[in-house]
Formats: C-alpha cells, structure tokens, sequence
C-alpha cells in the first residue's frame, strides 16, 4: 500500500474521530461566539507541548456549527508526537480547552506546514469559487472544514490544504480543497 493510500485512509479515520468526539460538550446555539481556526491553535499546542515536547499539529477541524464567515464556536485540533507515537487532540471553545483526547489508534501523520491561511480566508476562496453557486442552487449549507497535509492530495502528498464540506439535502455534498498557502482551489468533487 502507497504512503498516499496510508494518509488518505488515516485522513478518512481521522475525520470519523473527531466527528465522534465533536458531540461532547456542545453548547446551546448563540452561547459562545464563533472564531476563525487559528484563533484556537496557541491554547492547544501549549497543552499539547505539556503532553509532548515535539508535538506538531496535524490537522484541525470544526467541532461545532460553522459560521457564514467560516468561523465556529469550537475547534478540534490534533497533535502527533512521534517519541510517543501517539496522538492527542484538544477542543477549544472561547479561548481554552473544553475537551483533551488521546486517540486509540497508531498512525503516522506529517505536521500542517506553517504559513496557512485562516478559515475565513479559506472559506472566502471556496466561496469564490464554487461555494456561493451550490449553495443557491442545491439549497445546500458550509457543513465543515477541515486542515489536514495531504490527506485529500494524492498528487501531492506534502501540501497542507483545507477541504471545504458543503451539504444540501437533495444533492450530493461538495468538496472544494484549497491550497493553503497560495490560496487557490486544488480540486473539487461532489460525493
């Protein structure tokens, strides 16, 4: 099995871990203010330095209902530390974590590269692009997003991308990936 097949499978287990773990804690609409994603990330990665000196983020994803302007009220952001080979993650919810996981399961995962574009940035390129349209055609709503390196790349498995989810109820879901450093669109596809 190629390294590419690896990622996108530990992408796609991933995905179900945190989806999983997103119900715990969640709060009544309108209580909590949403942020954009790397508003979150210092609290996570001081505790996840407390749990591991060379913990690395490698991916985040919302926990909660995304805003129209791509922020939400909580974020899940998951570590790697590769002398424990273990990972963690940690939810943040107005400005501290509300939730901290080990995850049950051994996997390899390469860090984010530094230099991402925010959510909100990220969502303004999806939007651009193919977003606005499905969603005034199909009716459809933001679902998720998602920072992860490779996962949804198979061509170029050392790029850190965000895939933008959009859902609708009579139509299939639209997946916009965007580079998150050139800000551009990688790839679409709907599923």
């Amino acid at each position: 099995m190629n390294a590419n097949r690896i990622l996108l499978r530990a992408g796609t287990v991933l995905l179900c871990a945190m989806a999983l773990g997103a119900g715990a804690g969640v709060s009544v609409a309108g209580k909590h203010a949403s942020f954009a994603a790397r508003a979150g990330v210092d609290p996570a990665q001081a505790a996840a330095r407390v749990w591991a000196d060379d913990a690395s983020l490698v991916y985040l994803e919302n926990d909660e209902e995304l805003s129209e302007a791509g922020g939400a009220p909580r974020w899940g952001y998951l570590f790697y530390s590769p002398s424990l080979q273990a990972a963690r993650s940690y939810s943040v919810r107005d400005g501290r974590i509300v939730v901290a996981e080990n995850l049950d399961m051994k996997f390899e995962a390469p860090p984010l590269a530094s230099g991402w574009i925010d959510s909100d940035a990220a969502l303004a390129v999806a939007e651009e692009h193919a977003g606005r349209e499905f969603r005034r055609k199909s009716g459809g709503r933001l679902g998720t997003m998602l920072l992860s390196r490779g996962a949804f790349q198979p061509g170029a498995p050392d790029l850190t991308t965000w895939t933008i989810v959009y859902t609708a109820p009579d139509a299939p879901s639209l997946f916009v990936v965007v580079d998150a450093a050139k800000r551009s669109v990688c790839r679409t596809w709907r599923g």
